[in-house]
């Protein structure tokens, strides 16, 4: 694990930060998700999945030696950025991210399997973003695996140029 990267972001950087993701194969694939699209340093809460642990490492599919991987207290590390950073966050009360125009750096905060993004972090998310399901109005899914919903995230900030 590297250290944590505290008091900054690379601010021409978007950044990954996972909060209480605990299956390991989702963290594995959202690794490998990060590595597909370019970001380098994915930020995990203290009681994200153990990077290191077998089915992770596996589920990487070897971009665990592209993406810096960083353990901390997550508030603390959102309330110590720099004021100009934003910070997205997937919530079903969120606008829709296909109408939303993305910047090229920033901190996207993707919530536990279950839970979603904890209260306390989400409170810290200045750019609320939702994933629609369509068609609009219509009985689907209640939820998204995080590991789609991050690969449909980044997809979004990529695809906008970013």
């Amino acid at each position: 694990m590297n250290e944590p990267i505290l008091n900054h972001l690379p601010a021409e950087q978007l950044v990954l930060a996972l909060d209480g993701v605990q299956d390991p194969g989702n963290l594995g694939t959202i690794i490998r998700i990060a590595d597909w699209f370019g970001i380098e340093n994915i930020i995990c809460s203290d009681n994200t999945a153990d990077v290191y642990s077998p089915k992770v490492v596996q589920a990487t599919m070897g971009s665990i030696a592209r993406v810096k991987i960083h353990y901390t207290d997550l508030y603390k590390y959102i309330k110590e950025l720099k004021i100009d950073i934003p910070v997205y966050g997937t919530l079903l009360n969120g606008e829709n991210i296909y109408k939303q125009t993305l910047s090229h750096n920033g901190l996207v905060i993707m919530g536990n399997e279950g839970n979603g993004i904890s209260p306390e972090i989400a409170k810290m998310i200045n750019h609320k973003l939702f994933i629609p399901n369509y068609p609009a109005g219509h009985p689907t899914a209640d939820s998204l695996n995080v590991a789609i919903a991050t690969a449909i995230t980044c997809s979004e900030f990529r695809r906008n140029g970013n």
